[in-house]
């Protein structure tokens, strides 16, 4: 059954949307992310315009965070001191980001823009994150993984504005969440993800936080960056399309409920590792469009007698 997207101007299938849409609420439970990173370059890939699917998609993080946000509350698994500390940073970031988006739409480049970030982001991440869990993961099965320190300090844990996470079991310098915050923003905003695959990382290896905080803090701060890079977006560039949002928000919604339940059953490194193989699969599909050649090609020449 199609239905008719009016800012995207096109007519989609509105089951294939509800299943994409579960299918990432279903991974914002379980991994601890918005799902932004998978299902932008999903609903490109099926004719939506990029700018149409950063802007929409932002919309459905925030009801799949919400969603997953409330089961983790429900375990304690949440940090609020440190998740407004981050939201703080994001939605300044998120006014720079919409700046950044509306002023490479006006050049026409908003679209190689999006492709670029995803693959210099999501490439980067990912690497890091699969070695990272594929070394405790082998130390675990060798009997010689330890629980060791929850991070190691560097200069980042020098930085003033000090403040005590009790939660999360740290005493740091409120400028580094501030900080990873503000770029997380600016990304959500331009890429049209909620940043769970750069915020979760960050949090684990720069902050230091618990695997089992990590996630639902992660949704938590989510949930208020993505809100204001949507209304920015509607505002500025008015390309939210609500139909699409809404359709994509019913799903999610119960899709992150379910993604929830299955994450408790899996170890962080296992976590990690799955959502690293994800991040490298979407970046690889992104790389390859980017230099293969379109499957319609034309061109435009002068046509002798018409204007020349």
């Amino acid at each position: 059954m199609n239905i008719y997207l009016p800012i995207a101007e096109m007519s989609v299938d509105v089951f294939l949307i509800l299943g994409l849409g579960g299918a990432i609420g279903f991974l914002s439970g379980l991994f601890g992310v918005g799902g932004g990173f998978l299902m932008t370059p999903l609903l490109i890939f099926i004719g939506i315009p990029p700018a149409v699917a950063v802007a929409s998609e932002a919309n459905q993080i925030v009801a799949a965070s919400v969603s997953g946000a409330l089961a983790h509350m429900r375990r304690g698994h949440v940090d609020f001191k440190m998740g407004l500390v981050l939201t703080a940073g994001g939605i300044a970031g998120s006014g720079v980001g919409v700046a950044i988006f509306t002023l490479l739409r006006q050049l026409g480049q908003v679209e190689l823009l999006i492709a670029l970030s995803y693959v210099l982001f999501l490439g980067a991440i990912g690497l890091m994150m699969l070695v990272e869990s594929g070394r405790t993961m082998l130390r675990r099965q060798a009997g010689t993984a330890t629980r060791g320190k929850l991070h190691q300090h560097t200069w980042l844990h020098g930085l003033p504005l000090k403040m005590r996470f009790r939660r999360s079991r740290l005493y740091i310098s409120a400028l580094v969440p501030i900080g990873i915050g503000f770029v997380v923003g600016i990304l959500a905003a331009i890429m049209g993800v909620g940043g769970g695959f750069i915020m979760v990382p960050a949090m684990i290896y720069l902050l230091g936080m618990p695997t089992a905080v990590v996630v639902g803090t992660s949704l938590f701060q989510i949930i208020f960056v993505t809100a204001s890079v949507t209304f920015l977006q509607a505002t500025t560039n008015q390309t939210v399309d609500i139909v699409l949002a809404l359709i994509l928000l019913t799903s999610a919604v119960i899709g992150a409920q379910l993604g929830t339940k299955v994450g408790g059953r899996l170890r962080g490194e296992q976590l990690r590792g799955l959502l690293a193989l994800m991040v490298l699969a979407v970046c690889a599909k992104i790389a390859y469009d980017l230099v293969s050649t379109p499957f319609d090609v034309f061109s435009i020449r002068e046509i002798s007698g018409f204007g020349g």
